[in-house]
Parts: structure tokens; C-alpha cells; sequence
């Protein structure tokens, strides 16, 4: 099977990348793949859930339920030597991958991980760190790292779980900088409380699964193209941005049935390639 071509990748990305961080005006955002995204603003660089590796193909190759990859890798995760901020929403290899997180680490001795508290002990055995390297969250906590607000999220994929000290195991994330409110959920179906949570959010962007949830494919499953459109018309979000698709061939959906959906019901939304950026721009 022919990989989906990327947008931008490996040097072009990167250097596209580099040249844009000159610019400390607005903000970029490029899709990296998965529920993966690269946030730049002021010349700080946060990664959300990133997945760049083969590690999920490799580990279930002679499974019943092989992920075979569809798109190509924008870029090797050890090229990504510029990074402030990383977060994980849970621990599933496609938002907590060792082998793409790893590398980074060491790329970046500095860098900031924000994780459940939560998946504490788990992370840091992945990611090969001490316990006390991850900054762990709890929904309806905030922290401020680098000028950017970072608000815990309850997510449910597919169910609301917790810990035995009544800790979110899976969570979301809302991003706040300059005039700018980010939203990106984590895997997570619709739950009613859900847009409640972002009540007290102006949601410029809100960046959601549309891959939604079949029992045949063995995995937790996630709201689907019509539900990410509800739940960002309940939120009031500016545009909505789809994701989770276009990785795994067993674990996938279709965006232009998302797009149908979305015009039908007068939701303003923008669909990214592969190693494509959106900016401030989208919102004038």
C-alpha cells in the first residue's frame, strides 16, 4: 500500500520550523501526525501527544490487530532539538510512545513533560526518567509554564477512569496563550459533563478524534466526525480541527465525511495534511 504523502517533512519541516520561529508574532501549529501537534509561539515550542515512530506496527505485526500504518512520518523524532513543552493525554503508545519520546529527552535535556499525575509511575518507565521528571495534572488543575496556561481536562475513552486515589487516568488539555485558547481533548467520546468543563473557556480552536468506536476493532474508541462537530458547537469553539485518523488502517475515518457534516451544520473547521501548519490567520 502507497503511504499518504506528507504535506512538509524531515529537513523541509524542520527548517520551516526554524525560519518561523523568527517570527514572535501569532502562532503555529502544525499536524503531526495521529493526535500529534507541534505548537510554536514567541519562539517556544510545545509538543502534544506525538507520535513518531513505528512502534505500535512493529508491536502488533502478528496480532489480530495490526497497525499498519497509512501516511508517512513527517519527521524522525530526533531532529526535534528545539523543544520547551511536551504533554501526554494517557498512556496509550499513540499519545505516550517511548521510542518517539525518548529520543527527544535526550535531544532536549531541559525540556518540561505535563502528564496525568495519575500515570506518574507508568510514564516514567516508558520514558526511561526518574518519577519526578513528568509535571503530573489533574483535571480542573492549571499550570502556567513559558507564558502558556495549561488546564487539566477529564477525558473518557470510553469511560471516565480513575486511580485509587480518585485521579484522572485519561485527560485533555486546554491551552491558553496570549489572546489565543487552544483545546485538544485526548481520546475521549462525548460524556454529558464534558461541555461543562470548558464552560469557563473561549475556545479559539478545538482539536478533536473523529475515528469514533467499533467494537471489531479491539480498541478504545472515541467520538466520531458527527459527535466532535456537536461537541464543538456546544463549546462554542471558533473552528474545529480533526484528528485521529489517517494513521492505522484498522483505526480510521473518513474527513470529508467530517467536512459534510460540519458545513451542514454551519461549524467553521479547517483540515490539515500531514506536516501542514495553520496560524492565527485562520481566525480573521
Amino acid at each position: 500500500m502507497d503511504l499518504i504523502k506528507a504535506y512538509k517533512k524531515d529537513q523541509a519541516l524542520k527548517d520551516e520550523i526554524l525560519t518561523t520561529q523568527k517570527n514572535k508574532d501569532g502562532f503555529r501549529l502544525w499536524w503531526l501526525g495521529q493526535s500529534g501537534y507541534l505548537l510554536q509561539w514567541k519562539g517556544i515550542h510545545l509538543l502534544i501527544d506525538p507520535y513518531l515512530s513505528d512502534s505500535l506496527t512493529k508491536k502488533y505485526a502478528d496480532s489480530d490487530k495490526p497497525h499498519i500504518r497509512m501516511s508517512e512520518r513527517v519527521i524522525a523524532p530526533e531532529e526535534l532539538d528545539f523543544i520547551h513543552l511536551a504533554t501526554s493525554s494517557h498512556n496509550h503508545t499513540d499519545h505516550l510512545d517511548g521510542e518517539t519520546l525518548i529520543p527527544i529527552i535526550a535531544q532536549n535535556p531541559g525540556l518540561r513533560m505535563i502528564i496525568p499525575e495519575a500515570n506518574r509511575s507508568f510514564v516514567a518507565q516508558r520514558i526511561q526518567q526518574p518519577e519526578d521528571y513528568p509535571i503530573g495534572m489533574e483535571a480542573q488543575m492549571s499550570i502556567e509554564i513559558d507564558d502558556i496556561w495549561i488546564h487539566g481536562i477529564p477525558a473518557a475513552h470510553e469511560e471516565i477512569e480513575k486511580d485509587a486515589q480518585d485521579r484522572h487516568i485519561y485527560m485533555g488539555y486546554v491551552f491558553e496563550f496570549g489572546p489565543w485558547t487552544i483545546y485538544h481533548s485526548g481520546d475521549t467520546v462525548w460524556f454529558p459533563e464534558l461541555p461543562q468543563y470548558l464552560e469557563p473557556f473561549n475556545i479559539n480552536l478545538a482539536i478533536l478524534p473523529i475515528n469514533g468506536r467499533a467494537p471489531e476493532r479491539k480498541v478504545a474508541g472515541n467520538m466520531n466526525a458527527r459527535e466532535a462537530v456537536q461537541l464543538a458547537q456546544a463549546i462554542k469553539a471558533d473552528i474545529v480541527l480533526p484528528c485521529h485518523y489517517d494513521m492505522f488502517t484498522f483505526n480510521t475515518a473518513d474527513p470529508k465525511e467530517f467536512a459534510s457534516i460540519a458545513e451542514s451544520e454551519n461549524q467553521k473547521y479547517l483540515i490539515l495534511q500531514h506536516g501542514e501548519h495553520l496560524t492565527e490567520r485562520v481566525f480573521l
